[in-house]
């Protein structure tokens, strides 16, 4: 039997390093970036990002196969849960979203030579990628629902695709040097065989990024050709008659669904610990608010409302933080990419967002109203935490999920719930009744 919460002494001064790196380094850094394009960031970030690949924490979430570190889902968990304090973090380390779900992918489904043109360089820091699914008229919550279709043809010299679609929300399409597509190669197939995952690289004719579309976390982009000069910003993005050659496929026809629920899993272990950094970097602003700030005579943490938000916000922290640390496990256990722990990976993505949301919330609260102002960053937090609850499915999607697993689990029964007590009882007179009448006589 194995039971161990705790961590390798090695990994632990690890951790250790990464903590004080983001909280030192990248955290204060960050403040003074205000205005700089991403020509100018990548300069200053060089120097860092040599840092941490002299390390050897560079790309953790592949295997040295392929460029990264092979660290297991455990350890990227722990990383990465450091690396949710501040957004910009997982670009320092290698393992920033959509690049390492890109290259998690690409991992699976490409071919040498596809790997060679895509994956490798994207691994090593020297391109940017987008992932680009969502469509702004139908539900994103059912893929199979989408509309954008590609189209096999050929000029008699070589085959390509023809690409016509509207998708939006493709994170760093304004910045990135290629798109992978997720595009209806056979609209008359079963529903999860319909598609397929194409890269489409930067400048194709056909390709137009609009802009990027304002949200929560970036309320001022709004206007058509609007486009954020650096990473951070969700593009609306048009596909005319866009042509890109047939190499261009990754993996088999039809297999979209699959090579995207293989480039999801670890992707939502990580999101929900970066989730916990979040909630724990809130928390300890928390707690120093409340030892610090005084009302009434004494500290708002002697106030039995504000230790109730403590005690409460440490509970959920404690418990989430446990479960996604089962997910990383259990998705370490087999090499599935994650089918088998399906139903914990759709728990963490509804529940952890959930719980990181309310505890920003608590912390704002018991700031009062410093919180709730730029001066601090948990306004920002907020803002930019509610979009997990939308991204990578929808809550309702991810709790569906989860109960459909559970249930299968369940055999009916009939016709009285098994917990009926008038029917044990009658089973357990036929099974105890002689001893219950030969104990009954003694005195």
């Amino acid at each position: 039997m194995a039971w161990d919460f705790s961590t390798d002494p090695e990994f632990a001064k690890t951790l250790a390093w990464i903590r004080t790196f983001v909280d030192e380094t990248i955290i204060p850094l960050d403040l003074l970036c205000e205005g700089l394009n991403q020509k100018q960031l990548d300069a200053l970030w060089a120097p860092l990002k040599e840092e941490v690949k002299q390390k050897g924490l560079w790309a953790p979430h592949l295997g040295p196969e392929h460029g990264g570190q092979g660290m297991g889902q455990v350890k990227l968990a722990l990383i990465h849960e450091i690396l949710g304090r501040h957004s910009l973090a997982p670009e320092m380390f290698g393992c920033q979203g959509p690049d390492s779900g890109n290259a998690e992918l690409l991992a699976v489904g490409a071919d040498e030579k596809q790997r060679e043109r895509w994956l490798y360089p994207l691994m090593r820091g020297e391109l940017r990628s987008t992932f680009s699914m969502t469509e702004p008229f139908t539900a994103s919550s059912d893929p199979t629902e989408m509309t954008t279709r590609a189209t096999r043809d050929s000029d008699g010299k070589s085959d390509f695709w023809i690409l016509n679609g509207h998708k939006w929300f493709a994170s760093n399409a304004s910045v990135s040097d290629f798109t992978v597509l997720f595009a209806v190669t056979d609209p008359t197939a079963p529903p999860h065989q319909r598609a397929s995952m194409f890269v489409v690289e930067r400048g194709t004719p056909g390709m137009t990024v609009v802009r990027d579309v304002g949200s929560m976390a970036h309320p001022h982009f709004s206007e058509p050709g609007h486009l954020y000069d650096r990473i951070g910003g969700h593009s609306e993005v048009v596909f005319e008659n866009c042509r890109v050659p047939a190499g261009n496929l990754i993996g088999k026809p039809g297999e979209g669904f699959l090579l995207s629920q293989k480039r999801l899993g670890g992707g939502r272990i990580h999101h929900a610990m970066r989730c916990i950094g979040q909630a724990q970097r809130a928390f300890e602003m928390m707690l120093e608010r409340a030892a610090s700030r005084k009302t009434k005579g004494k500290p708002l943490g002697q106030q039995q409302m504000v230790q109730d938000m403590i005690a409460e916000s440490y509970a959920d922290l404690e418990a989430a933080r446990l479960i996604v640390l089962k997910a990383a496990w259990a998705m370490d256990q087999g090499d599935d990419h994650g089918s088998s722990a399906r139903g914990e990976i759709s728990l963490i993505k509804f529940a952890v967002p959930r719980m990181t949301l309310e505890i920003i919330d608590r912390a704002i609260q018991i700031h009062g109203a410093l919180g709730y102002t730029t001066d601090m960053p948990l306004e920002e937090m907020y803002r930019t935490g509610r979009a997990l609850r939308i991204a990578d499915g929808a809550d309702e999607v991810h709790k569906q999920t989860l109960a459909k697993q559970l249930l299968k689990q369940v055999k009916p029964v009939e016709p009285w719930p098994s917990e009926h007590v008038p029917t044990r009882r009658a089973e357990a007179k036929k099974r105890f009744g002689a001893r219950i009448e030969a104990v009954r006589g003694l005195r």
